[in-house]
């Protein structure tokens, strides 16, 4: 596949070498989906975006992806932007324990941000295959909302191990209990209200908690096991990088922060899929489902800024081309925009928000000129031709600038998208 000459244009040359994908029902045939197969080659890792949360186009196209990769390229783990804590429960019953209705429970308090139908498939999948998928957490707990669904394990965790601790981390409990929400978006206005006392005695209890787990290591494992403290130490991890979100967060709306800080997230997230790769053992592959923000390779800029370093530019580093990202993206329809909101339930209502036209220089906009239905690209060939390729691509209504070709392996467009049903809630 050639890349685009100096006297051809970007679109013209997408509009040649792009694929048509011939379905969004997840049920449907994937045969569709084989040219997938020479992007992402013996990559460990492939991560699978979307420009926005809550589309339903997005939902269906990574649940046939994810069964093209599981079912086709024998991929292992599906790993989501959900809390690395919380993911344990949910890939037991992705393995068969528990009833079938136990699922809804362990969703409760989940913002709906696409996982549940995955997980239906996998456990269907798993019941008849003698090749499991496995389902893996690797985000902050409850979207930074809570440091809780952390802090409540590693304490049960220490009252096994060590005891004369507990009353550390149960101060640290109750800290945080009195700011807890849904999401960051509730929660991170909740700390700012909180005395300075308190929230530095938080974030001192968690470095303590975290250096002493560091430093009596073997004590830890002489009493439990090695696997049992490497899951209670990443919690913790889990719990410090949420905290730090806190800080950064109330820096950046208050435009006194520092540059980047909210990548504190972004790089917890990326080694969790590394300790999941680790943890899981050779022959591990991950389909990574997350948004386009998190799994780009290069830095997020809004006009002009540079606001963080996601997760996709850290396993970029760190596997270089065994992880391979691929973008989800639209030309019309609507998109959910998620705004502040207190008295919603995660913190924030979604709109449903009418798309205008592609920006020029978008890669939305370059498949709209190359008049193209649903979709996909590899865009490595035409790297060669950057500086005539895209520079930004759509984050809900608005745009991140980056050099599409360089943060993305592929790009999957759709020429429609739709706000799910039933996010009255959010």
């Amino acid at each position: 596949m050639p890349a685009p000459s100096h006297h051809v244009s970007f679109a013209d040359w997408l509009g040649a070498h792009a694929v048509p994908l011939a379905h969004l029902d997840r049920e449907a045939p994937l045969d569709d989906l084989e040219p997938l197969r020479g992007i992402i080659g013996d990559a460990r890792v492939v991560a699978i975006g979307e420009n926005s949360h809550f589309i339903t186009e997005f939902s269906l196209l990574r649940q046939r992806i994810l069964r093209f990769l599981a079912e086709r390229c024998g991929f292992t783990v599906l790993a989501f932007e959900y809390g690395f804590s919380e993911g344990f429960p949910l890939d037991a019953w992705g393995r068969g324990e528990g009833p079938d209705g136990d699922l809804s429970a362990h969703l409760a308090a989940a913002i709906p941000v696409g996982v549940e139908e995955p997980l239906r498939w996998m456990r269907g999948h798993n019941a008849a295959s003698g090749i499991p998928v496995r389902f893996a957490g690797i985000d902050i707990p409850a979207a930074g909302g809570s440091l809780l669904p952390a802090l409540t394990p590693v304490a049960e965790y220490l009252r096994q191990v060590d005891p004369e601790v507990l009353p550390l981390i149960q101060e640290a409990m109750r800290i945080a209990g009195s700011f807890a929400g849904a999401s960051a978006a509730a929660a991170a206005p909740a700390w700012t209200r909180l005395a300075a006392a308190e929230q530095d005695a938080l974030s001192a209890i968690l470095t303590r908690l975290l250096i002493r787990f560091r430093a009596v290591a073997p004590l830890y494992t002489s009493r439990g096991d090695q696997h049992g403290y490497d899951v209670a130490l990443r919690r913790l991890e889990a719990a410090c990088h949420a905290d730090y979100g806190f800080r950064a967060m109330a820096g950046l709306y208050a435009g006194n922060g520092l540059t980047a800080d909210t990548s504190a997230r972004d790089v917890f997230m990326a080694g969790s899929v590394q300790w999941h790769l680790e943890h899981y053992g050779p022959g591990t592959r991950i389909v990574l489902a997350a948004h386009n923000a998190h799994i780009q390779k290069t830095p997020v800029s809004f006009n002009g800024h540079l606001t963080g370093l996601p997760m996709g530019q850290h396993l970029h580093h760190a596997l270089d081309d065994d992880y391979v990202a691929l973008a989800l993206t639209s030309i019309t329809g609507h998109t959910a925009d998620m705004r502040p909101d207190e008295n919603a339930r995660f913190g924030f209502a979604v709109d449903a928000t009418a798309l205008r036209p592609p920006e020029p220089g978008s890669i939305e906009a370059a498949f709209a000129d190359a008049g193209l239905g649903l979709s996909i690209a590899d865009l490595r060939p035409a790297r060669a031709h950057a500086s005539g390729g895209p520079d930004r691509i759509r984050i809900q209504s608005a745009y991140v600038e980056t050099p599409v070709l360089h943060a993305f392996d592929a790009v999957v467009g759709t020429p429609v998208s739709t706000v799910a049903d039933g996010l009255e809630s959010a």
